[in-house]
């Protein structure tokens, strides 16, 4: 039986337009920061604390703008479908990792992408981000 996780997750951008991705400890895949969501929270209101908790990143009020829904397995969970609420920012100054996070990988969208990306991020949002940025391109 497959159990469905709620995470709300961020595409951080920094001032060249890389994407902030993050490891967990003893996991092998990046994805997005950001989490589960606790009972009660939206999703707005977890990422807000998933961001603080990984990060001590704190943005300010209307930093984060909802990109959209998505679903995919989940990349560290046997028998787990994520539903997620993905919103997107630009980053205001460095972050470091903190709490369960080993590692930080800058991504640059334009170039190849690495096997060790989460399934939601390869399959689901870096697809939306390119079409978003055709898009842009075009108008």
């Amino acid at each position: 039986m497959k159990t469905t996780l709620h995470i709300a997750a961020a595409c951080l951008f920094d001032e060249q337009g890389r994407l902030l991705l993050v490891r967990k400890r003893n996991t092998r895949f990046f994805m997005l920061p950001g989490g589960k969501r606790e009972p009660g929270e939206d999703a707005l209101t977890a990422l807000e604390r998933e961001l603080f908790e990984e990060l001590e990143l704190r943005l300010g009020a209307g930093a984060l703008q909802a990109f959209g829904q998505f679903q995919a397995p989940a990349a560290n969970e046997a028998d787990t479908w994520l539903q997620a609420d993905i919103f997107r920012a630009a980053l205001p100054h460095a972050v470091q990792p903190a709490a369960e996070l080993e590692e930080l990988r800058w991504l640059d969208t334009t170039q190849h992408l690495p096997d060790d990306l989460a399934p939601l991020l390869r399959e689901q949002v870096l697809p939306a981000l390119a079409r978003l940025q055709s898009l842009a391109a075009t108008s």
